[in-house]
């Protein structure tokens, strides 16, 4: 029952820095670039937009079947097998060409079965009425669909933090679907936009062609955003989006409009280089989302690694532009198959239906306590309101989310703080009860509460842990907010009820305990 000066300082002055850090939620930062650490309120008591994604699949499986008709070409070339007539059918999987001539069947069918696979048992393939027949499985797409669904999840919280939004919530539902939560914006269509872009660029040259609107084998036809026309685009790409380095929105010093810069790793720079060296006087397409944004004569190689973008562009659509080339690509398109939105009125109600509930409950534990317990009931009180200052300081410092399953649990985390406070008296009461000295009595008041509250907190700390690593939105808001409120009712309980009860023994000497 002893408190060092040092001990007692350490504990009062935990809780006074608990009190400046809860400041900042009351006020506004007094310098723009101070930093003021606050608790940031969720969708649901901020009000803002829910946006449900899935992943596209035949697209994903589209591209990848087009990856595989580029390599099984290669490979016939290579073992001096011809071909024609290849389709691609992304709605069933399936990659089919006819070989030169059926003897070459056989042989076609090996060279094929032969290529890389991605995954085991990615594909098969069979001999169909003379025509080759490469079918990707079910479960080998669901699996690259898992895939790039972890993947589009850093792509989309990359390109969200660079528009400014505060404390987006990014979770993965199901294996094809991602929820985007945006607190405070209530009119998210920038951000749909952002993300129904998959922003995937390629460089590739124009195909020769005789004219009108067939596209020769190997190639595609794509419309030109510029003039609306279609061109023969080459299927192959000579040099992939994904090795840009950095893209940034600029003013061109030529025509004084908006543009995008881009800058190639080294394994880009050496193959954009080589492409531009090889064929000057062709046209060379950039291509995005499978649209021409600019198809320009190479007229001399290019050899720095770096590039630029011009075309019908505003300050606005520049800067998202390079947003996305900075984040990366999306490995498949992204749509938005449900919208919700939470105005700020709703949101202003949950904080006040929340903030009556916290209120009414504090105030009823404290008559409880002060009506059962005395003097001791109004100690745990006063510990009781530094363990609310303390959660809130703690969100604070780390800037938290807080939802309304957060405030229930801050609510529960205060019934639990009384518990605790509650076996502390009742223990003093039993000893005081057996005659000991009142001195003796909260001494082993504390000694023998002690071991069971640490016990029956530990096990729930444990609990809440697994909660907020396994759990998702509303229940990881709950699990933290209860997690921290059990690191700080042990301190308020064991130190700072104990240090107030101490400090009123020193000073009074009192012969019977107020229990």
């Amino acid at each position: 029952m002893y408190y060092s000066r040092l001990k007692m300082m350490g504990v009062l002055g935990i809780c006074l820095l608990g009190l400046l850090l809860c400041i900042p939620n009351f006020m506004r930062a007094p310098a723009p670039h101070m930093p003021w650490r606050q608790i940031h309120l969720g969708l649901d008591l901020r009000g803002g937009s829910y946006l449900l994604m899935r992943l596209d699949q035949q697209s994903l499986a589209g591209d990848r079947l087009q990856t595989l008709e580029d390599e099984a070409r290669q490979a016939l070339l290579d073992k001096g097998l011809g071909y024609r007539d290849f389709q691609r059918d992304a709605a069933h999987r399936i990659l089919s060409f006819a070989p030169r001539d059926a003897g070459e069947a056989e042989a076609a069918m090996k060279a094929v079965a032969a290529l890389p696979q991605t995954v085991s048992n990615e594909f098969s393939v069979a001999n169909q009425d003379g025509r080759i027949v490469l079918t990707l499985g079910r479960e080998a797409v669901a699996q690259r669909a898992r895939e790039a669904i972890s993947q589009s999840i850093e792509i989309v919280r990359r390109r969200i933090d660079g528009t400014g939004a505060i404390d987006p919530e990014i979770t993965r539902e199901g294996d094809d679907r991602i929820v985007v939560e945006l607190p405070g914006i209530s009119d998210p269509q920038r951000i749909k936009a952002l993300l129904g872009t998959t922003a995937k660029m390629t460089f590739r040259l124009l195909a020769n062609s005789a004219g009108g609107t067939t596209a020769p084998p190997g190639a595609t036809m794509l419309t030109d955003i510029s003039t609306g026309q279609p061109l023969p685009v080459s299927d192959h790409v000579e040099v992939d989006g994904g090795d840009l380095t950095n893209a940034g929105a600029v003013i061109d010093q030529q025509s004084g409009n908006w543009a995008v810069t881009f800058t190639f790793d080294r394994s880009g720079a050496r193959a954009f280089a080589d492409t531009t060296r090889a064929n000057v006087g062709r046209r060379f397409a950039i291509v995005l989302d499978n649209k021409v944004i600019e198809a320009p004569v190479i007229q001399t190689p290019i050899t720095g690694g770096n590039g630029q973008i011009t075309g019908n562009f505003t300050a606005q659509s520049a800067t998202d532009l390079a947003l996305m080339l900075r984040a990366g690509a999306l490995p498949a398109p992204l749509s938005v198959i449900e919208q919700r939105s939470i105005g700020p009125s709703l949101g202003a109600d949950s904080i006040r239906a929340g903030g009556i509930s916290l209120g009414v409950g504090f105030v009823l534990v404290i008559l409880f306590m002060v009506l059962f317990y005395g003097r001791f009931g109004l100690y745990a009180n006063v510990a009781l309101l530094a363990n609310l200052v303390l959660m809130t300081a703690i969100l604070s410092l780390f800037q938290a989310t807080l939802t309304l399953p957060g405030m229930a649990g801050m609510l529960l985390t205060l019934g639990m703080a009384v518990d605790a406070n509650i076996l502390i008296n009742e223990r003093i009461r039993e000893e005081v009860g057996r005659g000991r000295t009142a001195l003796a009595a909260m001494q082993a008041g504390f000694e023998r509460a002690t071991s069971t509250i640490v016990d029956s907190n530990a096990t729930a700390f444990l609990a809440h842990v697994m909660l907020f690593v396994f759990g998702t939105g509303p229940v990881r808001g709950f699990a933290l907010t209860i997690t921290i409120g059990i690191v700080t009712t042990l301190f308020t309980t064991l130190l700072l009820s104990r240090l107030l009860m101490v400090r009123w023994y020193a000073l009074t000497r009192p012969s019977v305990l107020p229990v």
